[in-house]
């Protein structure tokens, strides 16, 4: 569970790194890059949540206790999901 839980954080972050390249590319050269932003953020906010599930898990009942950290962390990826959701592409 834990190898998971680092593939997708792995994976999320290097499509954070793309899209952030490819918004370097698009400032020397133009063009739009809202497609690496939005998949980028919609694997980044689906991942958190799912990550933070996990986290419960093994951490067992005390996951929901306020003592640890990832009762927070669970909170704020939810949102995540709720409030961000992808960046809206017109580019289909």
């Amino acid at each position: 569970m834990l190898a998971d839980m680092k593939t997708r954080l792995e994976a999320a972050r290097l499509l954070t790194y793309q899209a952030a390249l490819a918004k370097g590319e698009v400032k020397k050269a133009g063009g739009r890059y809202s497609l690496q932003a939005a998949m980028a953020k919609l694997y980044a906010s689906e991942t958190a949540m799912w990550v933070t599930t996990k986290a419960i898990q093994v951490f067992g009942g005390n996951g929901y206790s306020k003592e640890y950290p990832v009762e927070r962390h669970f909170r704020d990826a939810k949102i995540t999901e709720i409030y961000e959701g992808p960046a809206r592409y017109s580019g289909w």
